[in-house]
């Protein structure tokens, strides 16, 4: 089915500015090395296997929409997020650690965003994008490892544009819904951004606590973040 997804050309831009950026800076100097603590470590493993997904699935749908410049953004955005994991798996060498085959977590929120079309898989994606700004937003400003927190910073500029660019396509996506209907929807997203934090917030809460941030400070960074998106999303 054709989805009407409005013109993206400006992202388009902005992603091929971003990656053109990137060969100019070229990498971190791995050769430093990295003093990182086990509990970052753990944390840092399991982030790098979100990041590094084949983008198969998102890819495909952003296919089906119809719209090429759309489509074309999201393969560019999918490249970045492959980026962040080279860059995270190349920190955990430059630590003396490995990467990890896959982690539970991982698996779960693929299984739940391929479910069901385009608009549900970026919900689902959204929760990721604003849980990784808190978390890389911590780890950039607490870590004392000056690579960590130059790799940090690198990732958490990216996740700083790809929350507006999916929030756009999403609140294209409801044009034309019911109030009720935007109402249940919104309803259901806090309720799983409450699991994501919850699950996230226990899961690498040692590793944030090393880089100064409390739970509870993550958590409320979280769901301040994620409460705009979805006032921009679901208003009428």
């Amino acid at each position: 089915m054709t989805v009407d997804t409005g013109d993206f050309t400006a992202w388009l831009r902005d992603f091929e500015g971003a990656a053109l950026l990137r060969d100019t800076w070229g990498d971190p100097d791995w050769g430093r090395g990295a003093r990182l603590e086990p509990a970052l470590v753990r944390s840092l493993q399991r982030f790098q296997v979100g990041e590094d997904g084949d983008g198969g699935s998102l890819t495909a749908k952003a296919d089906q929409a119809g719209d090429r410049v759309y489509a074309e953004t999201i393969r560019l955005f999918v490249a970045e997020e492959r980026e962040h994991a080279r860059l995270l798996g190349r920190l955990l060498e430059a630590g003396g650690a490995e990467t990890i085959p896959g982690h539970w977590t991982d698996a779960a929120f693929v299984r739940l965003r391929r479910m069901l079309g385009l608009r549900t898989e970026l919900m689902v994606l959204m929760l990721a994008e604003v849980v990784a700004l808190a978390y890389y937003r911590a780890v950039r400003d607490g870590v004392r490892d000056p690579l960590a927190a130059e790799v940090a910073g690198r990732i958490l500029a990216d996740e700083l544009r790809h929350v507006p660019f999916h929030r756009d396509r999403l609140r294209r996506s409801f044009e034309g819904c019911s109030r009720p209907s935007r109402t249940a929807v919104a309803a259901l997203w806090w309720l799983l951004l409450a699991g994501a934090v919850t699950v996230v917030a226990l899961d690498h809460g040692h590793a944030l606590r090393g880089v100064g941030a409390s739970r509870t400070a993550f958590a409320r960074e979280v769901v301040t973040a994620f409460g705009g998106v979805v006032a921009d999303v679901t208003r009428p």
